[in-house]
């Protein structure tokens, strides 16, 4: 296989066509026939574009003959797209028309590069600036404002995605086009990801194994990195915020230039946080936190050959809260805190032929995961919610971890190297007839080393393949896609510790597969409503600790065993989604039912080992229901003002029982007012107000903790300034604004008694350049 793709790029990168293509025209308003200056042109294929003149012309040389999507957006215009046919010297005039409604991006995260409202499968998209705006002091803090994606937190610097009740292993998070690789089956395991560099954020809801192999049964959490510079262009910007709660401030640059051929970007980031503040002035001790992080990247593209280079260094420190003690605002971390490195290298390839494409990913991750530890365990009854979870922080050893001894020079309790290389090789083949067909084939090869003197999961090797096919046909008002898939997976495990003691892990060598499938139809009905259905199948093999698992969790008073027996969870998921939209008003509402084949979740056996309960991993069915309502207002002839309100529901229980699923979130209801402005020296401003409502949270698992409703609300505000030919992006956001004492059911310290962050003021700067 290496060889083969060796052999793939040096082909490519040896054929290349030198053909002049270029395509020109005039963007106009198709009302008033004036044309549309500084409008956007961009081909998603080709991840090229460019902007109109003074003048609403435009021009873009060097591409490949063929036919590709051309995208042209622009504020206050509904998005406009077309397939074309791009020969030597194509002109092309476009009319777009004025409207209210938010314009609309392409879809990354889906093969078939559609505008959303094109799309056969539901995808949501949200742009990291907009969350920002609402005063997300991370990012897994910020995706919980995308209807049906919430986050299992531990304090505020430590968080993972739940997608409509599914999270862990169960979710698949992509950046930089590659699979993120993270150890992220662990409770106290984040995200692991730093916005600064981050354009946007897709989310699909339900399986996507057909595109993304094991641990995509539950979603996707796909993450675009920022856009190189346009063609002969050079751009730079200074972002800082401040967080009131928490005394914490971020920083990030950015500098990008692009040349005819050559493109070169780079960012670098710092934040630090001290312990965060709940509503009864109570600082959180060891909630606090601060990331490094350096993005850069390189590409090259010419006429029917693109490559793109990308490196990711992050390095985060990480507090892991126990107990309420010191009242301070340090911002160094005390015992136990995770010290993580993370390094991501991505290589996407892409070789134009004249009626097809080929598309080579490259990936590796190497992450360095240390915990500090002290001899003080945690104390508390721990949730049931974490069955699926293994804290790390919860393996302690007998041996004494003094806070001085460290600061001389100790080494972590806990020490692992995860090594992960990744391809996805896919083929889109020459249109026949409506049909757009992708052929691909996509694995990983990883191994997890241990070096401390803990070990939570075994050394392992783990060897992924898949291939696939899919399919989109394209009708005058509808669309059908649908596809199939097997992959394999190989898990090799080694031996550890002695036979017959406690932190015996015998040796492993297990071989899962699975066939999956996919379909969807959308229907675009009397021309206002977009009707889809989407059946899929996905499936999840057991991850390392809930095969290999042998000890005690001090903290959550339990023995854990594992399971060598486990089998694959296999799911299937009906989606149905229906959306209304005009110039004044925008509805949905989404609905899905996934049953769950084999869920694995831990279970008392009854038995006792050093007083503990033992709990082993076992498997049974499940359902889990529920889905999203929402609506856009912005009347006519108030354009400026916005009313928007959803609300989200999920329910998950054991088949043929009256046992609830844990970690499943409580119901949401958000509504938000916010005006929109146009100004000569402050442009762009805005302003909004947003209620949150948490209901009750009672269906709760068995030995999970109930969690009461509350209320919260947020508001924010922002503009554009000028000075002279220099633009000032300000904003400021209050989070929580009465200081409300409340514990969110996700949170991992409400046994603790510790509640979620109170008042939180942010400001924010951003100076481009």
């Amino acid at each position: 296989m290496k060889n083969s793709i060796l052999l793939i790029l040096l082909v490519s990168i040896t054929s290349i066509i030198s053909a002049q293509n270029s395509i020109n025209g005039t963007i106009t308003d198709a009302n008033s026939n004036e044309v549309i200056p500084f409008a956007t042109i961009y081909f998603p294929q080709l991840e090229k574009g460019t902007s109109t003149t003074e003048n609403g012309t435009y021009l873009l040389e060097d591409l490949p003959q063929g036919t590709y999507k051309i995208v042209v957006s622009n504020v206050g215009f509904k998005t406009f797209s077309k397939d074309i046919y791009i020969k030597e010297n194509t002109r092309l005039d476009i009319q777009i028309t004025p409207s209210a409604i938010e314009m609309e991006e392409v879809i990354v995260s889906t093969p078939f590069h559609k505008l959303q409202s094109e799309n056969v499968m539901k995808v949501e998209r949200q742009s990291i600036e907009e969350l920002k705006t609402k005063g997300a002091m991370t990012l897994s803090d910020g995706i919980t404002e995308i209807s049906g994606v919430e986050s299992v937190s531990t304090g505020v610097g430590i968080g993972k995605p739940v997608i409509r009740g599914l999270s862990s292993n169960r979710v698949l998070v992509y950046t930089q086009g590659v699979r993120l690789e993270n150890q992220q089956f662990g409770g106290e395991h984040g995200l692991g990801v730093n916005d600064a560099g981050i354009e946007s954020v897709e989310v699909i809801k339900g399986p996507a194994s057909l595109l993304y192999g094991s641990d995509a049964l539950g979603g996707v959490l796909y993450l675009n990195p920022e856009k190189f510079a346009a063609q002969n262009s050079t751009e730079g910007d200074v972002n800082m915020n401040y967080f009131t709660n928490t005394e914490g401030f971020t920083a990030n640059g950015g500098f990008k230039t692009s040349g005819d051929k050559v493109k070169f970007l780079v960012r670098g980031a710092y934040g630090s946080h001290a312990d965060y503040e709940d509503g009864n002035g109570t600082y959180t001790t060891n909630s606090r936190f601060n990331e490094y992080d350096l993005k850069s990247g390189f590409g090259y593209q010419d006429t029917n050959f693109k490559t793109e280079l990308r490196y990711n260094f992050n390095r985060s420190n990480l507090g892991i809260p126990e107990e309420i003690e010191e009242q301070n605002r340090d911002r160094d971390p005390l015992l136990p805190y995770q010290e993580i490195d993370n390094h991501i290298i991505s290589s996407k390839n892409t070789l134009f032929f004249d009626k097809s494409s080929l598309d080579i990913t490259l990936g590796y991750v190497a992450n360095n995961r240390k915990e500090f530890e002290d001899e003080h365990h945690h104390g508390e009854e721990e949730d049931h919610d974490d069955h699926e979870e293994h804290e790390d922080e919860d393996h302690h050893d007998d041996e004494e971890h003094e806070h001085d001894e460290h600061e001389h020079g100790e080494e972590a309790a806990l020490n692992m190297k995860l090594h992960t290389l990744s391809y996805n090789i896919q083929y889109h083949m020459p249109k026949l007839g409506g049909f757009e067909t992708i052929f691909g084939v996509q694995g990983m090869h990883q191994t997890n080393e241990n070096s401390g003197e803990e070990v939570l999961i075994p050394d392992a090797t783990t060897v992924d393949f898949g291939a696939m096919v899919t399919t989109h046909y394209h009708m005058e008002n509808s669309d059908i896609q649908f596809g199939l898939r097997y992959d394999t997976r190989d898990i090799e495990a080694k031996e550890t510790g002695e036979p017959n003691s406690e932190s015996y892990i015998a040796a492993l060598d297990r071989s899962f597969n699975s066939f999956n499938v996919s379909a969807g139809y959308r229907a675009t009905i009397a021309k206002r409503i977009i009707a889809r259905i989407n059946l899929a199948t996905g499936f999840r093999a057991p991850n390392l600790a809930e095969l290999t698992s042998n000890g005690g969790h001090s903290g959550a008073n339990r023995y854990e065993i594992g399971n060598e027996n486990l089998e694959n969870e296999q799911n299937f998921q009906t989606d149905l989604s229906l959306e209304y939209g005009n110039e004044h008003i925008e509805f949905f509402v989404n609905g899905f039912y996934n049953s769950v084949s084999d869920y694995i979740y831990l279970q008392p056996t009854g038995d006792f080992i050093d007083e503990d309960p033992v709990y082993q991993y076992v498997q049974d069915d499940s359902n889990l229901y529920g889905g999203e309502v929402g609506f856009h207002l912005h009347p006519h002839p108030l354009d400026w003002l916005h009313f928007e309100s959803s609300f989200e529901t999920v329910t998950g229980k054991l088949d043929d029982s009256d046992l609830y699923l844990p970690l499943i979130p409580a119901n949401k209801l958000s509504n938000t007012f916010r005006v929109e402005f146009e100004g000569e020296h402050v442009s762009k401003k805005y302003a909004f107000v947003t209620l949150q409502n948490i209901f009750d949270k009672n269906n709760v698992g068995d030995f999970e903790t109930r969690t009461g409703g509350y209320s919260l609300v947020n508001l924010g505000l922002g503009a554009t300034i000028h000075a002279g030919n220099q633009p000032f992006d300000i904003k400021l956001s209050a989070n929580n604004v009465f200081d409300k004492e409340y514990v969110s059911h996700l949170s991992r310290l409400k046994t603790d008694g510790i509640y979620n962050i109170g008042r939180n003021i942010n400001i924010g700067v951003s100076v481009p350049f």
